[in-house]
């Protein structure tokens, strides 16, 4: 007879999981066990182990990110399931469907203060949507069910919590029997379309409109043709969130990629010119850079109800999918014969792509300019490539320089923001998709977290794949870059050094000893040699690129404040003063040092100690 173990692995293949992200303990060991009868029957599920339960967490939600399907990480009880935390706040700040199946100590020991006993639905209350421990037999059917139908269908974690003694109870077939519930394996359709009114009302607003703008977000995966028919239809200029650049192609003259710190200058120009704004499945958190009140007339289409008219007072807020929603709308859209707004958007977006060009070829005597190495990534993309970023300077060079093609993708922490997940996400992508070559962008403060120890992972791992390349190309400047510039910019803090410094390692020799080709770019002139040379190899190949750490990640526009705190930090003694100032001057592509100074205000505390 299957015990309840037995009956999850099969339940959890019936919701269409056949690979998960897993750590074992003796917490789940009896479900370990099954896990490991069912693949000997041949009816069980891949299992893919890291070399921590965070990356199993981060991994299961790149995986719904990037396949659309439901995520799964396995691990034991309390420090296992502690160690999952992260990568499910990613998943729910990025709304993906995730369910963590985690062990516990027998029934008998809760509550009675036995080692590595924890209230885990206590703990995971804040993260989950649903948590529940299965304490009988009979119950086990509708946990796991409603696990499964409420990730899918509100896009979030949920938890199921297994006790090691129903692990491994008999299964007994269920019957009708008060308080048993018998439950399906089938998940309701999130293809929701609003009321044909409300579609109507969209319309009349978005025809109303001269200058139309969408923001579209990772909500509107899968849209892309409608995203742009219905943009060519109202003569929209087209900004994508950062974890949307797959969404629109970057050949389409009008998208102008990015808003705010890592955004362009015509995404800026669009929000202060737009009369008209659409939010397409994204909840872009950073207000400051949208419209005034007033200004424009905002429509939002979202599939999470509760995130809609949160950043700006919109009119009409539709709780639908992007791609129906936009399929219903697009037969009641006018076709613009003023196109001048668009136009304005294509022609502003050639001059800051030959921007980011001359910034990426600007050299520096401190290192290899970072913006190069991603320029030259960029040209040499393959098709169908997949590219990782972690959410420090990374995300900036990302942001300005990547451009994907249409089947190409992309993606990072988004809300949550962690520094962590570019190689958790870069190996679930290859799992994913191991025809594919992926590439790991990643600061070497990341790298030191989650990365070296993910070189065991991919070294484990990559016979299994059917392309076996895969490029991790690590910033090596010997300093947590992010930080130190928001010390700058946002406290007008200097550098503190004790606990910015990041110790140097040798990571393309690390990357020998494993097997792998270790390249070392110390020269901006041996940047696209390495990317040959990597793209060439049918392997793993870790790009060592030792770059500056003081070139500014500058936003499309310097606001005061930016200016303002950046200078005091330099005058509060930041031991890179020289250093940020000079390459500040050449990013600015500046006459000369006097007007960074001005621009940052160095030299006038000085100026007035000498009045």
């Amino acid at each position: 007879m299957a015990t309840v173990s037995d009956f999850v692995i099969q339940r959890v293949r019936e919701w269409g999981v056949s690979r998960v992200f897993a750590y074992p303990g003796d917490g789940i060991g009896e479900f370990d066990g099954a896990l490991e009868k069912a693949g000997r029957a041949g009816e069980g599920l891949k299992y893919v182990r890291p070399t921590h339960e965070e990356i199993c967490s981060l991994m299961a939600t790149a995986h719904a990110k990037f396949t659309g399907e439901i995520g799964v990480c396995i691990a034991t009880s309390s420090p296992g399931v502690f160690h999952l935390l992260n990568g499910l706040y990613d998943a729910q700040m990025d709304n993906q469907p995730v369910v963590a199946i985690v062990g516990q100590q027998g029934v008998n020991a809760l509550g009675t203060f036995t080692q590595q006993v924890s209230n885990i639905e206590r703990v995971v209350a804040d993260v989950a949507l649903y948590a529940q421990t299965i304490v009988s037999p009979e119950q086990a059917q509708a946990v796991v069910d409603t696990a499964f139908r409420t990730a899918r269908v509100r896009l979030g974690p949920t938890v199921v919590i297994i006790p090691h003694d129903v692990q491994g109870m008999k299964m007994p077939e269920l019957i009708p029997t008060n308080w048993v519930s018998r439950s399906s394996a089938v998940a309701p359709s999130i293809s929701i379309i609003p009321p044909q009114v409300e579609i109507l009302k969209a319309a009349a607003i978005i025809n109303a409109g001269s200058k139309v703008t969408f923001i579209v977000g990772h909500g509107a995966n899968g849209a892309t043709d409608e995203v742009v028919k219905a943009a060519e239809l109202c003569g929209a200029g087209v900004i994508t969130a950062l974890r949307a650049k797959q969404v629109v192609p970057s050949d389409v003259p009008y998208h102008s990629q990015q808003l705010g710190l890592l955004g362009s200058r015509p995404s800026l120009h669009q929000m202060s010119g737009c009369d008209t704004l659409v939010f397409l499945g994204t909840n872009y958190p950073y207000s400051q850079f949208l419209p005034a009140s007033g200004q424009a007339r905002a429509i939002q289409v979202d599939l999470k109800p509760e995130q809609m008219g949160l950043r700006y007072p919109t009119e009409l807020n539709l709780w639908g999918d992007v791609k129906a929603t936009l399929a219903a709308l697009i037969p009641h859209l006018e076709q613009k014969t003023d196109l001048s707004w668009q136009s304005t958007v294509a022609d502003e977006m050639v001059e800051w792509e030959n921007e980011m060009e001359a910034q990426a070829m600007l050299t520096y005597p401190d290192g290899v300019n970072p913006r190069r190495v991603y320029h030259e990534l960029n040209k040499r993309l393959p098709p169908r490539a997949i590219v990782t970023a972690d959410a420090g300077t990374t995300a900036d060079w990302y942001g300005h320089h990547i451009r994907f093609r249409r089947g190409m993708m992309g993606d990072l922490s988004g809300r949550l923001a962690s520094m962590l997940a570019a190689m958790p996400y870069a190996v679930a992508a290859k799992f994913a998709y191991s025809d594919r070559s992926v590439i790991c962008t990643i600061g070497d403060g990341a790298f030191q977290m989650l990365g070296l120890n993910e070189l065991i992972t991919i070294k484990k791992y990559m016979t299994e794949w059917d392309n076996p390349q895969l490029i991790i190309m690590v910033l090596h400047n010997n300093d947590l870059t992010q930080v130190s510039w928001e010390m700058r910019t946002q406290d007008a803090n200097p550098v503190w050094s004790t606990a910015q410094d990041v110790e140097s390692v040798d990571y393309a020799g690390w990357a020998e000893l494993l097997g792998f080709t270790g390249i070392r770019v110390e020269h901006d002139d041996d940047v696209a040699a390495a990317w040959d040379t990597a793209f060439a190899t049918r392997g793993v190949t870790v790009i060592d690129a030792y770059t500056s750490k003081n070139v500014p990640p500058l936003p499309p526009h310097i606001a005061f404040e930016f200016a303002k705190n950046t200078g005091e930090a330099l005058l509060k003694g930041d031991p890179e003063e020289l250093d940020v100032i000079r390459d500040s001057a050449k990013a600015l592509a500046s006459e000369g040092l006097a007007r960074v100074k001005d621009k940052l205000h160095i030299g006038r505390e000085h100026d007035r100690k000498n009045d």
